[in-house]
């Protein structure tokens, strides 16, 4: 999956449906806000997981990517181009 825009959507979607959570815009600052908490964190990296096969390894682990839906967004497509590792 490599449209942002349409991943963008989702994870928009995944926040409201899935996570009970409403996010004011695609930018807004998710662990600045409070709106992100340490178990809804969790909670998101397994729908992450589940819905677009991105698994994040924690010795790598950026909390920037995680910062708000539009880099969240930028992750999923990053790692849906990266290389397989072996």
């Amino acid at each position: 999956m490599s449209d942002c825009t349409e991943v963008r959507k989702e994870i928009a979607q995944l926040f409201t449906e899935q996570m009970s959570i409403e996010v004011p815009t695609e930018d807004t600052d998710l662990l600045d806000g409070g709106i992100l908490d340490s178990l809804k964190f969790v909670e998101l990296l397994v729908q992450l997981e589940q819905r677009f096969g991105t698994q994040v390894n924690l010795n790598e682990f950026e909390p920037e990517n995680f910062r708000s839906i539009d880099r969240i967004a930028q992750f999923v497509v990053q790692q849906a181009s990266a290389p397989a590792a072996d």
